[in-house]
């Protein structure tokens, strides 16, 4: 019935129309897919590596091997006890004298500057803090932190390095942490595996050993600026600008509470110490700190020291205990180096009875963050409170805050002044003044920024006219980035 419908093989079906021929179209090659771009940037290739050579390692190494020798040595043949009467150049010439001799019996030959790098480590194992000393020496090294014997990095300009200096081993490294810590009266031990001390020089100085330590004792050494930065040197390296600081003139100088904010190594203490050159030099201040860091140039200064407890436990001098009792030796104004505890009920309590200027730094990434971490210290204090009358508290005696950053590109910029105007209901009304406005990022990963006014007018103009300090309403205009 179908089949006149069936397909066969013979031909076309009858009558069927030809179809076209197929149209040969051109032979293109295959179109390859764009590969895909990654938008991550391409991580480092390689870790941070000292760039000593091997050869220069392995003549350190030999070094290292005989001022060893030689310091041992030392140790048989120097009265340690006449050493604190020597002068410098006495004891550097019975060194090399010791030194010249050993070599000689030992048969080892050095060239002239090898042996003027031993005489010079030696003298720094004896005198000084051995291999940390060239380091402590160098004015452009900020920090010195010590992972272990065979790594020590040092901050320059914001950014870390790994050095080439090292220590001989673990014993090395706890032999000048015992040294340090020992001068101040203090130990490190595995009962006792931390602790903080001071330098000579006024360095900060941390320590950290086994068994806490998992890999080797750990050291950070802040260092002590002897050239004290003014107002004027962090203008021009660029912390903040002229506007910024005539406005922290006036409100240092007509007695504003004052509280510089900031992570670590932001440049609080820095900036605590620029904005206590515009304090008059007929107050008398009255300092607290842990570690004496602060390089206050007024006339009437007193300085005060917290102290830890001794090996029985007892003698803690805390910073609470330093502050209670500064309220008593009538001080015009207190600065605490930093709140971080109990002692903030009273800092809060000195601020709100007639000790107005007074100022402090507390760790906090913003000054929101800053007025939570009040909050926080008054609780852990154990004073309860209601939380309505510890801001209220807050809110009366602090009226400024100063943020300080540290930015990725390793520098450190003042970013924000904000003001306390009071309360709102619950909450503490705040209203930033003047801050760091960044706008990009050049190809060497370095920031671009200005500093502008935001166009609120400061809550205390009033006062600074009354006090002499009329500044002009344009600077707090907000600035175009040029």
């Amino acid at each position: 019935m179908f089949s006149r419908y069936k397909k066969t093989s013979a031909g076309p079906a009858p009558n069927a129309k030809k179809p076209d021929a197929p149209v040969e179209l051109p032979k293109t090659k295959p179109v390859e897919e764009a590969p895909k771009t990654s938008l991550r940037k391409p991580l480092p290739k390689a870790v941070a590596q000292s760039t000593m050579a091997d050869k220069e390692r392995k003549r350190k190494d030999r070094l290292a091997e005989i001022k060893l020798d030689l310091h041992r040595s030392l140790l048989d043949n120097l009265n340690l006890a006449a050493l604190d009467q020597a002068t410098e150049s006495d004891l550097r010439a019975e060194i090399s004298s010791i030194a010249s001799e050993v070599l000689e019996e030992r048969s080892i030959v050095l060239n002239r500057e090898d042996r003027s790098t031993l005489t010079q480590e030696l003298y720094d194992e004896v005198r000084g803090l051995g291999p940390l000393e060239t380091l402590l020496q160098d004015e452009t090294v900020n920090d010195i932190l010590v992972n272990g014997p065979q790594q020590i990095f040092v901050e320059r300009d914001g950014k870390l390095q790994l050095t080439d200096v090292t220590f001989k081993d673990e014993k090395h490294l706890l032999r000048i942490i015992d040294k340090i810590v020992s001068a101040v009266g203090r130990r490190v031990d595995e009962s006792n595996p931390y602790v903080d001390a001071r330098l000579l020089d006024g360095s900060r100085f941390n320590a950290m050993v086994p068994p806490v330590a998992v890999d080797g004792s750990l050291v950070s050494i802040r260092k002590f600026k002897k050239d004290k930065l003014g107002i004027d040197d962090l203008v021009n390296f660029g912390a903040f600008n002229e506007e910024m600081a005539a406005y922290l003139q006036a409100a240092v100088s007509t007695r504003l509470n004052v509280i510089v904010s900031g992570g670590t190594g932001s440049g609080k203490t820095t900036t605590l110490n620029a904005l206590s050159s515009f304090i008059d030099n007929a107050e008398r201040i009255l300092t607290i700190e842990d570690t004496a860091e602060l390089q206050l140039q007024q006339i009437h200064v007193g300085r005060m020291e917290s102290r830890p407890p001794n090996v029985e436990g007892k003698g803690e001098v805390s910073p609470r205990d330093c502050l209670k009792n500064a309220l008593r030796m009538r001080p015009d104004r207190i600065i605490v180096g930093e709140t971080r505890g109990e002692e903030v009920i009273d800092m809060l309590q000195a601020m709100n009875t007639g000790h107005d200027g007074s100022m402090t730094t507390i760790h906090a990434n913003n000054p929101r963050d800053g007025i939570s971490r009040l909050e926080n210290m008054v609780a852990m204090a154990g004073i309860e409170m209601p939380l309505k009358a510890v801001r209220s508290q807050i809110a009366s005696a602090v009226n400024l805050m100063v943020q300080a950053s540290r930015l990725q590109d390793g520098s450190r910029r003042m970013t924000s002044i904000t003001e306390i105007t009071g309360m709102e209901g619950d909450v503490i009304s705040m209203q930033e003044v003047f801050r760091f406005q960044r706008t990009g990022l050049t190809p060497e990963n370095k920031i671009i920024g200005h500093f502008t006014g935001t166009g609120v007018r400061s809550n205390f103009s009033e006062r600074f006219r009354l006090w002499g300090y009329d500044l002009p309403p344009a600077i707090y205009e907000p600035v175009a980035a040029e």
